[in-house]
């Protein structure tokens, strides 16, 4: 926490959670490994502040090892006079216990601070609180020494309580000239009779610029982290980090600029800082049949309770915004972060399968204890187990596979390769045991695929659209509807308030569901063709239900006069009609390379895409073409601006289907390609320039970025658009 010391109002907007509220001019990691090493700059220029934190973890001994903490702060304006308020509390959650040994004084603590500790996971331990050689204190309070570091024992909800101007009788104008001699904490125990106190909270006061390390020293390690060895360390993981991101990306190599590969290694940076554990209880509907229509109890009320406590580890799209799991996102996510880290990757995607339940759904929000409610509208609140969301963990999946094929070049079952154990403690190693150990990659498919044909058969049922009912006529019974439709929203389909048929009906079709039933088929042949024989009826299964899908998109989906894949609804007289709307929907069955590379029907749909007037501009591809009566009307959310998911799966195909493939389009496809891919890059680039943040959308109009931000969940698939990463 931080707050401007030089004026009182600096008080009233201390800096805590990270909140889109702040105003700050930007922040976000600029080097993160996603393990044991990240750098962090943040830009408040209300405050006259850049402050830079610095993580690094070393491993070693019997309790996880050492790791320290750099925090370093610079005057954006060096001619303005600075005084910056910095507070570090280190709390313990369960058994344990921590005491400061340092000799304790109310004129505040001399550096270094030292505590020491102890809990039946870590061990004996010990922190120390160091001041840097060159940091300068405004001065002396009215009975503290501000050179020294201010403190308090307490318990974590009365923190900003305990930092309150201390007036005294005739010092009410000072307080107003010189705030920081009397909004400190108060060096004493805070604790009340028949409480424990769970929080050591210290304070430090700075004039102008200062650095302070926080190290955590295992006992049972064999070298103690200090502030040299901590500089040194953080200079050798920095070079690392640049090492290792050029020989995974290539930018330089490709030819950007320095600042191009500057944006680069902030998207994944602060993709894999997004990444965090999560625990506590949802909030389920389970009152209603899963099986049964929402038309059927649209009056029922609903009946919503809390879950057991259970945990997720998973990326997230926003840090301020949207600090919890989402199914949707989480594909997209691990598109990025299992190309950086494969391991790292597979231990994310495996906790988000452990969580499908036993009838196969999955919650598509994690919205995990009371803490993560409060950042949610109650109406979002609760989830129903008849409601989907995009399988898009398909997508990181068929990513793992495919590198896999690349790597070993054969089936996995057939190498007799063992797993060695080099160095467990070597983040090199750990980041590619499942890719580099046939092994290893096979008992990590054979895991999660149960999961996954329980929630690919839960798709299949729950999900299933009726043909018979409204005398529709298809050579096999594979449709698909999102159930969870409401007036103008479509929010199960990921694409929120994306035109489709009103009102909502039972007799709806929706063509990009069955996409992506048809592409989770095609994976789940894929991975079961490489676990075995015992799995070859599964293969055969799925390679009949993947003809018929694909058969299906086109027999009930593919509307000849609009030359587009359109949903169907059912019209008055309760005959099934086409809902044709073009836009990122009727792009998935090219997204997901569903269509032949000599197929017409590929021609029709890049038509749209170089059509300036439905989804082409200088920005990117529109999700909704510029040509529909609901474009950029209601919440303009996915009826026009520009998303780079969706742009991304279009290159990703363009790329792996069309243009290295022969086919009539070969040409077209790659001219398409290249202008796409170069307008975006732009756009993302040329806006984080101006604003310090990458966003959660962008203008089709202007290229400017739009609502949430830093958004940097799958927006950060820039950077794979960038090394064009595909596999």
């Amino acid at each position: 926490m931080w707050f401007d010391a030089s004026i009182v109002q600096g008080f009233q907007r201390v800096r805590h959670t990270c909140d889109q509220g702040d105003r700050l001019n930007g922040y976000g990691y600029h080097k993160h490994d996603g393990r044991d090493f990240a750098s962090q700059k943040i830009k408040d220029g209300e405050s006259n502040i850049e402050i830079t934190t610095e993580f690094i973890k070393v491993p070693g001994g019997k309790h996880g090892g050492d790791w320290g903490v750099r925090i370093r702060g610079e005057p954006i304006n060096p001619n303005v006079p600075t005084i910056t308020s910095v507070f570090f509390y280190l709390g313990l959650e369960g058994d344990g216990s921590m005491d400061i040994v340092s000799p304790v004084s109310k004129k505040g603590l001399k550096s270094p601070v030292i505590l020491e500790g102890d809990t039946p996971d870590l061990g004996d331990f010990e922190f120390q609180v160091v001041d840097g050689p060159l940091n300068e204190s405004p001065g002396q309070g009215p009975d503290q020494d501000l050179s020294r570091t201010q403190w308090v024992d307490i318990i974590l909800p009365r923190l900003l309580e305990a930092t309150k101007a201390r007036l005294t009788p005739g010092s009410e104008q000072l307080s107003l000239e010189k705030p920081y001699l009397y909004f400190t904490l108060e060096n004493k125990l805070a604790e009340e009779d028949d409480e424990v106190a769970n929080l050591y909270a210290f304070q430090k006061v700075f004039k102008g610029g200062f650095q302070f390390d926080v190290l955590f020293r295992s006992k049972s390690g064999p070298n103690g982290m200090t502030s040299e060895s901590l500089g040194q360390k953080l200079a050798q993981k920095a070079e690392q980090f640049d090492t290792d991101f050029e020989n995974t990306f290539h930018l330089r190599e490709k030819g950007f600029k320095e600042q191009e590969v500057e944006l680069g290694q902030f998207l994944l940076s602060n993709l894999l800082g997004g990444v965090g554990y999560y625990y506590g209880s949802s909030v389920v509907d389970r009152s209603h049949p899963p099986m049964e229509d929402e038309e059927n109890f649209s009056d029922v009320p609903v009946r919503p309770e809390r879950t057991k406590p259970h945990g997720i580890f998973t990326a997230s799209p926003s840090r301020p915004f949207f600090p919890r799991g989402f199914f949707w996102d989480e594909g997209f996510h691990q598109l990025l972060i299992g190309k950086w880290d494969n391991d790292l990757s597979l231990d994310i995607i495996k906790h988000w399968i452990s969580l499908i339940d036993e009838n196969g759904w999955i919650e598509r929000e994690q919205i995990l204890g009371d803490e993560a409610r409060s950042r949610v509208p109650a109406e979002f609140q609760t989830q129903f187990p008849h409601y989907a969301n995009p399988p898009t963990l398909y997508l990181a999946i068929k990513r793992y596979v495919d590198r896999l094929g690349q790597h070993h070049g054969h089936a996995i079952e057939h190498s007799e390769k063992q797993v060695t154990m080099t160095s467990m403690d070597d983040p090199r190693v750990l980041k590619n045991m499942r890719l580099e150990n046939p092994v290893l990659a096979k008992a990590w498919l054979g895991a999660v695929y149960p999961k996954l044909r329980l929630n690919w058969q839960w798709f299949r049922s729950t999900q299933r659209g009726h043909l018979a009912r409204f005398g529709r006529t298809a050579s096999n019974q594979e449709a698909y509807r999102w159930r969870g439709r409401t007036p103008d929203h479509t929010l199960t389909s990921g694409f929120d308030d994306y035109p489709r048929g009103e009102p909502p009906n039972v007799g709806e079709l929706h063509a990009d569901l069955l996409s992506w039933m048809a592409f989770a088929t095609r994976l789940l042949k894929d991975i079961s063709s490489q676990l075995g024989p015992e799995y070859a009826d599964d293969v055969k299964e799925y390679a009949s239900i993947e003809k018929d899908m694909l058969q299906n998109l086109e027999d009930l989906h593919w509307n000849e006069e609009q030359q587009a894949f359109c949903d169907q609804t059912i019209d008055e007289e309760g005959k099934p009609v086409h809902v044709c709307h073009k836009g990122y929907p009727s792009l998935l069955p090219l997204c997901l390379g569903l269509l032949p590379a000599d197929s017409p029907k590929l021609k029709a749909i890049l038509d749209d895409i170089e059509d300036e007037k439905q989804l082409w501009s200088p920005y990117g591809l529109r999700s909704l073409s510029a040509s529909d009566e609901f474009y950029n009307t209601g919440e303009i959310y996915w009826r026009g601006p520009i998303w780079i998911n969706i742009n991304y799966l279009t290159l990703q195909s363009l790329y792996n289907n069309y243009m290295h493939v022969d086919g009539p389009y070969r040409e077209r496809a790659t001219s398409i390609y290249t202008a796409l891919r170069k307008n975006l890059i732009s756009t993302v680039y040329k806006d984080y320039r101006a604003t310090g943040f990458v966003w959660e959308q962008y203008s089709d109009e202007t290229g400017k970025g739009q609502r949430s931000h830093p958004f940097t969940g799958w927006t950060s698939l820039i950077l794979l658009i960038m090394a064009e990463e595909y596999s």
